[in-house]
C-alpha cells in the first residue's frame, strides 16, 4: 500500500513538471518530456525507483544531443544543396577550373553526389588544351580514384556508375591495349546499370552508343588482335549505336552537339547519306558554347563537305 501511494505521488509530481513545461515549451520537445515521465512511471511499478527517478534529467540532455545532432545535419543537408547547386551552375557555365576548386574541398567527402562530380570535374580538366601530358595524366588517374570511391559510397547512384565507366575508359589510355579491351567489358557493365537505373538520363545513352559505334568500326586488324587476347572479345553494330543515339535525343533533344554529329556519322556509316546530312546539319549549327562544341561544328562541316 505504501509502495502504491509512492508512485501516485511521483507520478503526480512528474506529471505536474510535465503540464509546467508544456506551458514553456511546445512540439516535440514537450513530447519527448511527457514520453520520458510515462517511462518513469512504468519503471517504479517496476521497483527501480532509485536509479530512474533521474531519467527525467538524463532525457534532457539526450534531448539536447538530438537536437545538436539534428541541427547539424539540417545546416549539412543546406550547405550540401548550396554547395551542389553552385557546382552544377558553374558545370553549365563551362567553369571547368573554378569547378574542380570548389569541389576539391570536398574529396574526402563520403557522398557519392560530391564525389561523381568531382570525377567528372577532374576529367574534364585533363582534356583543356593546357594542360600539360603529365598533369593530364595525374588528373585522369584522380578521376578514377573519386569515381570508384562514389560507386563505393552509393552503387544505387546511376551517375557514380556513367563517371565510373567514363574515367575507367581513361584510364586504359595508360595502361595498355589488353588492359583497355578488358575493361570494355566493365564500362558497358556500369553504362547499363547507370541507364536502368535512370532510363532518362541522356549521356549515359549517348556514352553507350559511343561504346557500340567504336567497336562498330573497329579495323580488322584490331579485332585479330582482340580475337587473340580474348577468345569472345566486344563485339557491336551501327545498327545499335544508332538505337542509343536515337533514343538520348528522345528523352532529350539536342542535349549535346557530340550526339548530333555520331549521328551523323552513324547513318553515313550505315550509307544513309541523305539522313546523315540531317543530322551533321544540326551538328554544324548548334550553338557553339564550349571547346567541344566548336570542334564538333569543324568535323560536322568537314564531313558536310564530303558528303557533297
Amino acid at each position: 500500500m505504501a509502495r502504491i501511494v509512492l508512485i501516485r505521488r511521483v507520478s503526480g509530481t512528474l506529471l505536474s513538471a510535465y503540464r509546467a513545461n508544456c506551458i514553456m515549451s511546445r512540439g516535440t520537445q514537450s513530447r519527448c518530456y511527457y514520453n520520458t515521465v510515462k517511462r518513469t512511471a512504468a519503471a517504479l511499478t517496476g521497483g527501480g525507483a532509485a536509479f530512474l527517478l533521474g531519467l527525467p534529467a538524463l532525457s534532457c540532455l539526450v534531448y539536447e544531443a538530438y537536437r545538436k545532432v539534428q541541427s547539424s545535419a539540417v545546416v549539412y543537408a543546406l550547405q550540401k544543396e548550396e554547395v551542389l547547386e553552385q557546382a552544377d551552375y558553374l558545370y553549365g557555365c563551362a567553369e571547368t577550373q573554378k569547378l574542380y576548386q570548389l569541389l576539391l574541398q570536398y574529396k574526402d567527402s563520403d557522398d557519392a553526389e560530391f564525389l561523381w562530380r568531382l570525377a567528372r570535374a577532374s576529367r574534364d580538366l585533363s582534356l583543356q588544351p593546357t594542360v600539360e601530358a603529365e598533369q593530364k595524366k595525374q588528373l585522369v588517374y584522380e578521376g578514377f580514384t573519386y569515381a570508384k570511391k562514389a560507386l563505393e559510397r552509393d552503387e544505387n547512384n546511376f551517375a557514380a556508375h556513367k563517371w565510373f565507366a567514363v574515367c575507367l575508359s581513361d584510364v586504359g589510355d595508360y595502361e595498355g591495349v589488353k588492359v583497355k579491351i578488358g575493361n570494355s567489358y566493365i564500362i558497358r557493365e556500369h553504362l547499363e546499370k547507370a541507364i536502368q537505373l535512370n532510363p532518362k538520363d541522356a549521356t549515359s545513352l549517348h556514352i553507350l552508343g559511343v561504346w557500340c559505334f567504336a567497336f562498330a568500326e573497329l579495323p580488322w586488324y584490331q579485332r585479330k588482335v582482340a580475337a587473340v587476347i580474348f577468345s569472345t572479345p566486344p563485339t557491336s553494330t551501327y545498327q545499335e549505336a544508332l538505337e542509343f543515339f536515337l533514343k538520348a535525343e528522345e528523352v532529350d533533344p539536342n542535349f549535346y552537339s557530340t550526339n548530333l554529329l555520331q549521328l551523323g556519322k552513324t547513318y553515313m556509316a550505315m550509307k544513309d547519306n541523305q539522313t546523315a546530312v540531317l543530322w551533321l546539319t544540326k551538328a554544324k549549327e548548334y550553338p557553339a558554347h564550349t571547346l567541344e562544341d566548336k570542334e564538333v561544328h569543324k568535323e560536322a562541316v568537314d564531313l558536310l563537305k564530303k558528303l557533297g
